[in-house]
């Protein structure tokens, strides 16, 4: 019965997440497939704006996840002040720092996409996709900072029903600005990126209306009626979890954009088979996301709460649900991946690569769910400085070396590439797993 609590806790908890990072891959993976009727240039195009996007909201990401990590902490305490405190903070820092990010990101952004590894083909589509996502940055901001105070504090259906609606206009403007539908104008790659951004918009505006719930632990009366402002103690205590967040989020996407580089010069083709790929291995990743959640904040509360065996329990718990999703992802794969390509492509040699890419997923996500659940548990704890050492280790290190000597020494093409994103997942599910299983994360104050 114990255990039934705590399976019916976790799944309470975690829905909402699953099912919010799911419609955020799915309307990436809708953005890839209604611009891929411009053709495989457009689909390169944008996703040679993937890692240089995420390694600008890399410092928000960070933030977020801090912000998620000790306001869950401070739910276990029953410490309203300091949750609302903390959320204060974050959005302060997160405005402050958009508007820096935001201006140097547009302004050098013909340089950035160059180093990604944009040519006469993807050159212009990227720079203006890029320009308009970046210029928009701001929304997307205020919307991921609320949500990580919302999640933290137990609250994971706000963050749902927000995400849900944002992807839904996005998805409609998609369809109305790329292909210049009901009377909009024709505005393909750029449509795709004015949409998204119209997303984040109506996004923030729900995010802002939920902090007036009443019932909320975060909540904009509370701050007002106690006139709750950022301190410099929290101000520190975000900074010191974050900054190894952050250079492990950095230090992944180093390795996430050396994978993109090698595999942009495979050539225009190859390079949109494998920027579908990853549409499909993000939308695993979003299950794996979703559960993270769940277990940042089981965990983090139940440590709050000084019940350190249900922090493990849930984390066990958690890891086993994601295992069972990984299983059902690996045989929807295995059975259709190849169809799934043939969505989005016509051109028989691109199709053949697509199932290639869709074997190693089969495989991979296997890995991945575990690994980063495993991993959530472990920042939520503020074992931060161990999740940044495996993640140098696996992404920047390993999946490097191993990607370059594959592809530009054996010359094995795309099976090199994903030889290598497979050799990142599997040495981070080695590390995160055998650190979770130690326990010693349990005991680390935040």
């Amino acid at each position: 019965m114990k255990n039934k609590k705590f399976y019916r806790r976790a799944i309470e908890v975690a829905w909402p997440s699953v099912l919010e990072s799911f419609f955020i891959a799915l309307a990436g993976i809708i953005d890839t497939y209604m611009v891929s009727s411009i053709g495989s240039s457009a689909v390169a195009a944008v996703g040679l704006t993937t890692q240089p996007k995420f390694i600008a909201l890399a410092i928000f990401f960070s933030i977020n996840i801090a912000t998620s990590a000790l306001v869950a902490r401070r739910l276990g305490e029953e410490d309203k002040e300091g949750a609302n405190r903390i959320l204060v903070t974050a959005i302060i820092m997160g405005l402050v720092l958009t508007v820096v990010i935001s201006a140097l990101m547009v302004y050098f952004s013909d340089s950035i996409l160059r180093l990604a590894g944009s040519n006469s083909d993807t050159h212009t589509d990227a720079l203006n996709y890029f320009r308009i996502i970046m210029g928009g940055m701001i929304f997307s901001v205020v919307s991921m900072t609320i949500n990580a105070a919302q999640r933290g504090s137990g609250n994971t259906r706000i963050a749902f029903t927000t995400n849900l609606v944002s992807s839904i206009v996005n998805i409609f403007f998609n369809y109305c600005l790329i292909g210049g539908n009901f009377g909009f104008p024709k505005m393909e790659v750029s449509g795709a990126a004015l949409a998204t951004v119209l997303g984040t918009v109506v996004s923030s505006i729900m995010c802002i209306r939920s902090l007036y719930r009443k019932d909320g632990f975060v909540q904009i009366k509370y701050i007002f009626k106690k006139k709750i402002k950022p301190t410099v103690e929290v101000f520190t205590s975000i900074v010191k979890l974050g900054t190894n967040l952050f250079v492990e989020n950095i230090a992944m996407r180093i390795g996430f954009l050396t994978t993109a580089l090698m595999a942009a010069g495979l050539g225009t083709d190859t390079f949109a088979a494998h920027n579908v790929g990853m549409n499909l291995l993000s939308i695993c990743f979003s299950f794996a996301d979703g559960m993270q959640v769940a277990a940042v904040v089981l965990t983090g509360s139940s440590l709050g709460a000084g019940k350190k065996e249900n922090a493990k329990i849930y984390g066990k718990v958690c890891q086993r649900i994601g295992l069972m999703i990984s299983l059902v992802l690996s045989l929807i794969l295995l059975l259709f991946g190849k169809g799934i390509f043939h969505l989005f492509f016509d051109k028989l040699s691109i199709i053949e690569t697509g199932e290639i890419i869709a074997r190693f997923i089969t495989v991979i996500v296997l890995l991945q769910i575990s690994q980063i659940i495993y991993g959530g548990c472990l920042r939520s704890a503020g074992d931060v400085k161990y999740t940044l050492i495996s993640s140098i280790i696996s992404v920047t290190i390993i999946r490097t070396v191993v990607t370059y000597i594959l592809v530009s020494v054996f010359e094995m093409g795309i099976v090199g590439i994903w030889l290598g994103i497979f050799s990142d997942q599997f040495s981070r599910y080695m590390f995160n797993s055998i650190r979770f299983r130690q326990g010693k994360w349990v005991n680390i104050k935040i």
